[in-house]
């Protein structure tokens, strides 16, 4: 999820189409990886909110909120996605190792 957030704040513009996209894809995810027991109920409650904050602000996005108070909630979200990496080493790994190449 950190790698996810990093990758959106180095875009020069961030659009809601995108931002969908990653919620739908951390949807996916971590719904398989908690099936499967690779992450705990826990890891997996934190985790969601991660992917309702990137989903709170691709709506930002659709109501024509500023691009740098976009860059300001993910870099929010990033202190955040730090944090629940810190509490659930792995996570990111565990979230990242998903995507297609």
């Amino acid at each position: 999820m950190r790698s996810c957030i990093d990758h959106l704040l180095a875009l020069p513009h961030i659009d809601a189409p995108r931002l969908k996209g990653e919620v739908h894809y951390l949807a996916g995810r971590l719904e398989e990886l908690r099936a499967h027991r690779t992450i705990t109920n826990e890891a997996y409650l934190d985790a969601g909110a991660i992917q309702g904050a990137i989903e709170l602000v691709a709506n930002m996005i659709d109501m024509g909120v500023s691009q740098s108070e976009i860059q300001d909630h993910l870099r929010s979200t990033l202190s955040r996605a730090n944090r629940i990496e810190t509490k659930h080493p792995g996570l990111n790994w565990a979230v990242e190792s998903g995507r297609a190449s």
